[in-house]
C-alpha cells in the first residue's frame, strides 16, 4: 500500500482519499500507538467536512481506549502550542490547509507539538494496512462539546508575544478567507488597540480558500483601494500561513517577511550566524539581498517540515516558506500566520515605519513565475517505474534549462499537479521558459503514462 501520508499529514478530496472509514482507522491507530495516556487534543477548520471526521477520529480515538478534547474550529498552529502547555499526549488538526473546500486532510502532531516523524508515520500506517474492518458513516451525528477556555489560553498566548507593544493607531485589513482565523484574529487584533475592518469573516466551510485568502489576494487589494488602510494580512483556510499587503497593493509574501523579520534579528544580534532558513521557491533576489547585508540563506525541499528539520539542525531562530508559513523560536516554530502578523505590525508601530516604506527596503526579487501541470491521475500511486522515468524526465528538464537562471519542478504532495519554478533577470525569458517547460513536460509525462 502506497504511504498515506505525505508533505503535510494525509490529505485528499473528502469521501475519496479521505473517507470516514480512514480517518476511523487514523484515530484508532494514534490512540493505540500513544504510551502516554494524557487526552489528544482534536481541532479543525470550517470545512463541511470536518464535522463528519472529527466524529470518525473521535470513534477511533475512543476504540483505542485513549482520550480526547475536541477544541472545535481553530487556527492549526493552536493545537502544537496547547500540547506542550497543557502536557497532551497528541494533537490532531483537520484541515486541508490552502486547498479547495472539497478537500481535507488530517495533520498530527506529537507530544512536543511537532509533526510526527516518519517512523510513527510507519507505525500508523502498519496498524491501517492490517486492519480489514470497513467503518460506515453513523446515521446521526453526534455534537461534540468544545473546550473554549483552552481557546482563551491560545488567544492570551499570541498577544503575550507583543511584550506589552500594543497596535493603537494601526488601520488594519484582514482577510480571514471563511477559515480558522474567523474565530480569533479580529479578537486579537482589536484588543491590541488596532483600528480592524475584516472580509470574509464568516465560518463557512463552502467558501473556504474560495477566490480570496493567501492564494488570491484581489479581494484584499480590493479592499485596501476601497477603505484605506496601514496594511492589510491573507490568511489560508487553517491560519498557518499569511500574507501581507501595503496600503499601495504591493505583497509582503514570506521572502519579504523572512528579510525584514530576518534584518531586525540581525540588528539586534540575536540571528545565529545570521542564518535564515527556507526553501527551492525562495526568490534569488532575496538571497542575494540577504547575503550582501551579511546573511546566509539555508534552502531545503518544499514543505515546512523540512524547514523546521533544517532550523533544528543548524540552530536557526527563523526561517519559513515565499507562501508565508513562517516558523520563528517565539511559539517554538510552529507556523502561525496571526503571530506573523502581530510581529510586522508591531515592528511598525516601533519603528514608527508604515509597511509601505519598510517594504521599499526590502530587496527587489527577480521575476518568477510558478505554473502548474494539472494532472489527472494522483503522482504517487504510480507503478515504480514510471514514478522513477517522471522523476528523470524532472531532472533533465531542471539541468537543460538552468543556464543563466533558474528552474525548480517538483510534483505537489498535495495535489495531483506539477509545480514548474522558473527564475531569470528578465520577465521575457521567464515567460518563454515557463510556456516551453510546462508544455514539453506535459508531452513527456503523457509519453511516459500512455
Amino acid at each position: 500500500m502506497q504511504s498515506i501520508f505525505g508533505t503535510d499529514g494525509i490529505r485528499g478530496r473528502y469521501n475519496e482519499e479521505i473517507t470516514y472509514s480512514l480517518a476511523y482507522k487514523v484515530g484508532f491507530a494514534l490512540g493505540s500507538t500513544l504510551e502516554k495516556k494524557n487526552p489528544i487534543l482534536i481541532g479543525r477548520d470550517t470545512r463541511i467536512s470536518g464535522d463528519i471526521l472529527l466524529q470518525a477520529i473521535t470513534q477511533g480515538i475512543n476504540e483505542s481506549g485513549k482520550k480526547f478534547i475536541n477544541l472545535g474550529i481553530c487556527p492549526t498552529p493552536a493545537i502544537p502550542f496547547l500540547i506542550k502547555q497543557e502536557n497532551l499526549s497528541s494533537g490532531i488538526m483537520i484541515s486541508a490547509s490552502h486547498n479547495p473546500p472539497e478537500y481535507n486532510g488530517i495533520k498530527i502532531f506529537d507530544h512536543n507539538g511537532q509533526k510526527i516523524t516518519k517512523n510513527l508515520e510507519n507505525k500508523i500506517q502498519k496498524i491501517i494496512e492490517e486492519s480489514n474492518q470497513k467503518i460506515s458513516v453513523p446515521t446521526k451525528v453526534v455534537s461534540l462539546k468544545t473546550n473554549k477556555d483552552l481557546m482563551d489560553t491560545y488567544i492570551k498566548s499570541l498577544i503575550h508575544t507583543m511584550g506589552g507593544e500594543n497596535l493603537s493607531g494601526l488601520r488594519i485589513i484582514l482577510d480571514t478567507c471563511y477559515g480558522s482565523a474567523t474565530t480569533c484574529a479580529k479578537n486579537i487584533f482589536q484588543s491590541l488597540g488596532a483600528d480592524v475592518r475584516v472580509i470574509n469573516d464568516s465560518k463557512n466551510g463552502l467558501k473556504i480558500n474560495m477566490n480570496c485568502g493567501s492564494t488570491n489576494l484581489e479581494p484584499l487589494k480590493k479592499a485596501l483601494k476601497e477603505s484605506p488602510a496601514d496594511m492589510g494580512f491573507s490568511f489560508d483556510g487553517d491560519a498557518d500561513r499569511v500574507i501581507g499587503i501595503d496600503s499601495k497593493g504591493n505583497v509582503l509574501d514570506g521572502d519579504h517577511i523572512l528579510f525584514l523579520w530576518g534584518r531586525e534579528l540581525m540588528e539586534q544580534k540575536t540571528l545565529t550566524n545570521n542564518l535564515l532558513i527556507s526553501t527551492q521557491m525562495a526568490n534569488l533576489g532575496f538571497e542575494k539581498a540577504w547575503n550582501k547585508i551579511g546573511g546566509i540563506l539555508h534552502r531545503t525541499d518544499v514543505g515546512d517540515k523540512y524547514v523546521h528539520d533544517a532550523i533544528k539542525k543548524k540552530r536557526a531562530v527563523l526561517g519559513g516558506e515565499q507562501s508565508g508559513h513562517i516558523l520563528s523560536e517565539i511559539n517554538n516554530f510552529s507556523g502561525d500566520g496571526i503571530l506573523t502578523a502581530l510581529q510586522i505590525s508591531k515592528y511598525c508601530k516601533k519603528k514608527n515605519i508604515n509597511l509601505h516604506d519598510w517594504l521599499k527596503s526590502s530587496f527587489e526579487p527577480f521575476p518568477q513565475k510558478l505554473t502548474n501541470i494539472h494532472l489527472d491521475f494522483n503522482i504517487n500511486k504510480l507503478n515504480s517505474k514510471n514514478k522513477i522515468l517522471i522523476d528523470q524526465s524532472i531532472k533533465i528538464f531542471q539541468t537543460i534549462y538552468s543556464e543563466n537562471c533558474r528552474v525548480y519542478i517538483r510534483p505537489s504532495g498535495t495535489e495531483p499537479v506539477i509545480r514548474v519554478l522558473v527564475e531569470a533577470e528578465n520577465h521575457k525569458k521567464v515567460d518563454y521558459l515557463s510556456s516551453e517547460i510546462t508544455n514539453k513536460l506535459f508531452l513527456e509525462i503523457n509519453k511516459i503514462i500512455n
